[in-house]
């Protein structure tokens, strides 16, 4: 649902977000001027500062997504969502720090798939290469449709030109200025993004009466739709009555096992902590990208615990703004609405061409390390390892600025379509629902090929592909129209149970992946320098001759 524009930007505050448009865009391009050659478009030339790193990782992690779909969650299910920051970035990121991102420095690699293909063989690389790709490539086009819904209803102007102009401006300095843009823009974004959302959530807190009197208008809103949703059901069943501390959920971090909501605690320690948050810290391309192009392996690790620091206050500034808004709009009918509608009651002029910025800010940083990631697959994972093995960083470098534009033009594409499709589910859920199909997965895979030099290729490719199968097998028979068909109860009773996918298709990845590895002859010597207990000792030369010993090989099998 789009909000329809309440008030539309003055002259200021117009003045004020083309003022933040044009000094990043100008930043980008002036960057992107430097690039000659693949490597420096893809990670920078490995000469990326810490600071910098870090403060693009909660840019990227923070995006329009975010500041929409989980202040727009907040408003519908209440504050258990900042868990995904709290519980789903922090442990991981620093659990990271120390033991994963300085081990994937040192191997030298460009993309996790590389990494796993050195490890296990070609099979894991291409099926992990094509799973983020189409991840990406498909939030891309949520991403735009985040910031449809935002401009469209500050704005004023409808969600196709909305789609249109993000893509251009984003999509000019990515394409030009490859990761070192991204990472420097994204520095800009991340202290504009924090101060925007933080000026919405002070002043959303003094029109509230402060946080006692929040809690207490929650409360009341909580019980009141409570009454309603009885009164409604009173005729057709006996139900009993919810229990009298029920109102306090909404402002509650743990939540029971059995709510409605999609942020029980069960699925909040299972299938985040232990694997969706990991896998994304740990596993994603996005993320990990930016490290790998940091100045030495101590600069890596620097960047995530930076970057886990910055990350304490962003579940305040971002989730906290959705109760200030069901505190004083409760009726609104899309939680994805919340954050539009509270920005255009409580921004005088001006201030509102500041949080525009600061949402454009939070969307574009979001964007670009998403374009050029997904460029890097294209150009490494799939280009260079399969059409031709013999091609120059120069002709890298123009493989990936012409892979950024088609990815532009594709999450056009999708972003429409998704305009069609039923709002029932939040932005939010869309993103993370897509990404429990193959997070689980794909942690167990590297996780297992990090820690346990028994694992194999040809278990790993097969856990790999069952695992994935289970998790869009589970996302299919919870859909109503299909339980509805078969007869069947549904599998999960809580809303959008993609916590609980990614716990069961870790579960049997992992399963498979040992059973079929111990009745399968161990990996070489030369993969095994790639287990993190036996490659901690060795330093970047060993690395260098290990890649290439596996590369050798790798062109023998196939």
């Amino acid at each position: 649902m789009t909000l329809a524009a309440t008030s539309h930007l003055t002259t200021p505050d117009y003045i004020v977000t083309l003022l933040y448009l044009a000094g990043t865009i100008g930043i980008g391009v002036a960057i992107g001027r430097k690039m000659k050659t693949g490597s420096e478009f893809f990670l920078g030339g490995r000469q990326l500062p810490w600071w910098a790193i870090g403060m693009s990782l909660v840019a990227t992690d923070i995006g329009g997504t975010d500041i929409i779909g989980v202040g727009g969650a907040a408003y519908t299910h209440g504050l258990a969502v900042a868990n995904f920051e709290w519980i789903g970035c922090i442990p991981a990121m620093i659990i990271g720090a120390f033991l994963f991102i300085p081990f994937f420095y040192r191997t030298g690699v460009f993309t996790i798939p590389e990494y796993l293909e050195r490890r296990y063989n070609v099979g894991v690389r291409t099926v992990m290469a094509i799973c983020w790709l189409l991840f990406m490539a498909c939030n891309l086009g949520i991403m735009l449709l985040a910031s449809a819904k935002m401009m469209s209803a500050v704005f004023g102007w409808n969600e196709p030109l909305c789609i249109l102009v993000t893509a251009v401006l984003v999509g000019a300095y990515t394409c030009v200025g490859g990761l070192a843009a991204v990472v420097y823009t994204d520095m800009i974004q991340c202290t504009v993004m924090i101060i925007g959302c933080l000026l919405v959530l002070v002043l959303g807190i003094i029109e509230v009466g402060g946080f006692e009197e929040l809690q207490t208008r929650l409360a009341e809103v909580e019980a009141r739709q409570m009454e309603e949703a009885r009164g409604e059901n009173e005729p057709e069943t006996n139900e009993e009555s919810p229990p009298a501390d029920r109102p306090l959920e909404r402002t509650s971090l743990l939540l029971p096992a059995d709510t409605t909501s999609p942020f029980p605690w069960t699925g909040i320690y299972f299938g985040l902590a232990l694997i969706l948050s990991p896998a994304y810290w740990i596993g994603n391309q996005a993320i990990v990208q930016r490290s790998l192009g940091a100045k030495s392996d101590f600069e890596a690790k620097a960047s995530y615990i930076w970057g886990a620091l910055l990350k304490n206050i962003i579940p305040i500034i971002v989730a906290v703004p959705g109760l200030v808004a069901m505190a004083l709009i409760p009726d609104l009918e899309s939680g994805d609405t919340a954050i539009p509608s509270l920005v255009n009651r409580l921004l005088p002029v001006g201030l509102r061409g500041l949080f525009v910025a600061a949402f454009l800010a939070a969307l574009m940083s979001s964007v670009d390390s998403y374009l050029n990631s997904s460029a890097t697959i294209v150009s490494n994972d799939l280009y260079k390892r399969f059409v031709n093995r013999n091609v120059t960083d120069e002709q890298l470098l123009t493989i990936g600025r012409v892979t950024t534009l088609a990815l532009v033009l594709w999450a056009v594409i999708f972003a429409f379509l998704l305009t069609l499709a039923s709002e029932n589910s939040g932005i939010y859920a869309i993103f993370q629902t897509l990404m429990a199909f193959f997070q689980g997965p794909a942690f167990a895979v590297l996780l297992f090929g990090m820690l346990w030099k028994r694992a194999t290729g040809k278990a790993a490719f097969i856990a790999l592909l069952c695992g994935i199968a289970t998790s869009i097998s589970l996302y299919i028979l919870s859909q109503e129209a299909v339980t509805d068909a078969l007869g069947w109860e549904p599998l999960f009773r809580i809303q959008e149970p993609f916590l609980y996918f990614s716990v069961w298709a870790f579960l049997v990845t992992a399963f498979l992946l040992v059973l079929i590895s111990l009745i399968t002859p161990i990996e070489s010597d030369v993969k095994l320098k790639y287990v993190f207990h036996r490659a901690k000792s060795l330093d970047k030369t060993d690395f260098s001759a290990a890649a290439g010993l596996s590369t050798a090989a790798e062109e023998t099998n196939s």
